[in-house]
């Protein structure tokens, strides 16, 4: 497949600066910045011009906002993947009302980002020339976590899990639109998910690429103790002090 076509949309220089730093590490999928916008409805102007695979949208600029050019950008006759890279954590859910594909807080890493570039990428492969699919229609790409939810087989794409969490008797599977039960052991999806999950606890795994921030925290009994901040969700999971040297480790390796 040829270089994913990006368009960069963020009213910060400074930011769509650091956005095409971490596009040119990008290996899988190579990609391309084909434009940059400092507004929304210069964005719109450029689309009605040129094409672009994939929008990185801020959702905090003067005017019409990143939600509202979701919106518009829906309308479109072959509108663009949206990924929203902002500093505001509060609006993910309204991102993905507007199906957005993902939801990066910023500091944004090389590896979050190239995750959310690699579903557009792999999912574009899937796609008619003559009749474009919407992205939720298509079916899953890659490596898959089967649930059983309400007499339905669902296959979640491993790429979209934040982390795995036990519970109880259940594990708790956390992506960025839902929360779903599994019945199986921590143990056993640990042996499943390979390297790309990192154990943070006795009871949680998260996904290296989710971790966005790692602080000292009350645990709400009146303990400090340490978590680490999921993104997009803005959920704080405890980090044991077993695990806080790997923890920290990781996020040295990304510049964290």
């Amino acid at each position: 497949m040829s270089a994913l076509r990006v368009l960069l949309v963020d009213d910060e220089a400074l930011s769509r600066l650091r956005l095409r730093t971490l596009l040119a590490d990008c290996v899988d999928p190579v990609c391309t910045v084909v434009g940059e916008a400092a507004s929304a409805p210069a964005a719109l102007h450029w689309l009605t011009l040129y094409a672009a695979d994939a929008v990185l949208l801020d959702i905090h600029m003067p005017g019409m906002d990143g939600l509202q050019l979701a919106e518009r950008l829906r309308r479109l006759p072959r509108p663009p993947a949206v990924i929203f890279v902002t500093a505001h954590a509060e609006h993910a859910l309204a991102a993905f009302e507007v199906e957005a594909v993902d939801y990066l807080t910023k500091p944004v890493r090389r590896l979050r980002l190239q995750a959310a570039l690699l579903r557009v990428a792999q999912r574009l492969q899937g796609v008619s020339a003559t009749a474009p699919a919407p992205l939720d229609m298509l079916p899953p790409v890659g490596p898959v976590i089967v649930v059983h939810e309400r007499g339905e087989l669902l296959r979640v794409p491993l790429a979209e899990v934040l982390y795995l969490k036990a519970e109880q008797k259940y594990v708790t599977l956390r992506t960025a639109r839902r929360a779903l039960l599994l019945d199986e052991s921590l143990a056993e999806l640990e042996d499943r998910v390979g390297e790309r999950f990192l154990r943070i606890h006795r009871n949680a795994l998260v996904a290296r690429e989710a971790v966005v921030a790692l602080e000292r925290r009350d645990d709400g009994e009146g303990a400090e103790g340490w978590a680490v901040r999921i993104a997009p969700t803005d959920e704080w999971l405890a980090v044991s002090r077993r695990q806080l040297v790997a923890v920290r480790e990781m996020l040295a390796a990304e510049g964290l």
